[in-house]
This record gives C-alpha cells, structure tokens and sequence, in this order.
C-alpha cells in the first residue's frame, strides 16, 4: 500500500461557501437600484366630497348602527330592522324592480371597518350595482 492513502484521509469539509450567495445577492441590489427609479407608481384620483352631486330622489339606505345592528329604509320611511342574510332581498325588495335605484351605506363612526365592508360585500354579491357610502358635507371653515 502506498504511504500516501494509509495514513492521510480526507475530511469533508461541512462549511457552506458564502462566496456565491454573495455574489448573487449585490447583483440583485444593483438591479434593484438601477430599476426601483424607473417604476412609475400609480396616481388614484378619488373624488371628494365638495365635488359630489346631491342626493338621488329614491334611494334605498342600508344604516349600520354602532351596535352594528342593520336597518333598511327608502323614501324616507321608517327604517326596519334586518338581519345580514335577508340584506340582499330586502334591498331588492326596496328597490321594486329597479336596478337603477342607487344604496346608500350610512354607518356610524364608531362602526368598524369590517362590518361595514361585510355590508358591502353581501350587497356586491346579491348583484346590487348602484352602492355607494353616505357621507358628511365637510363645513366651509374645514371642520
């Protein structure tokens, strides 16, 4: 036996080389450097509340109270109370057959975001159109 493979055996080596992974990883901040300035980011233009037209004649109000409670209301009726699941037929039902007659969502401010957005949603998926959120005229003085 040679001398050479008696005593002298190899030993694997068990480190991770780090070089490449470096080396990929300042490639990929220098491509994002180069392209992060040439992304246009998008402009949403919404509208605002001085520029919005009065209110329809026949509107159909789903009111959201702040025990999260749901009424529905047109025409300036007494509103009655309903429950999620009956919201899409009664809206329906309130609208009489036209498609037309915009919803308005009227939610207090102590309402969380979520239940109002549950309001939306049923409304969406019953096929509703027209819905829309009632807002407050905002005083000249900004207040």
């Amino acid at each position: 036996m040679p001398a050479t493979s008696r005593g002298a055996r190899r030993r694997s080596i068990s480190e991770i080389n780090m070089v490449p992974f470096i080396d990929v990883m300042l490639v990929l901040l220098i491509i994002f450097m180069v392209t992060a300035p040439l992304i246009t980011t998008g402009v949403v233009d919404l509208p605002s509340v001085a520029q919005s037209q009065q209110r329809p004649v026949r509107v159909v109000e789903v009111i959201v109270g702040s025990d999260e409670r749901l009424r529905v209301r047109a025409d300036a009726q007494e509103p009655s109370t309903v429950a999620l699941a009956a919201l899409a037929s009664e809206v329906r039902r309130r609208q009489a057959g036209g498609d037309d007659v915009p919803v308005v969502i009227s939610a207090d401010r102590t309402v969380r975001y979520e239940a109002v957005v549950r309001v939306m949603d049923t409304l969406q998926r019953a096929g509703v159109r027209r819905v829309g959120l009632a807002v407050r005229q905002a005083a000249p003085d900004g207040g």
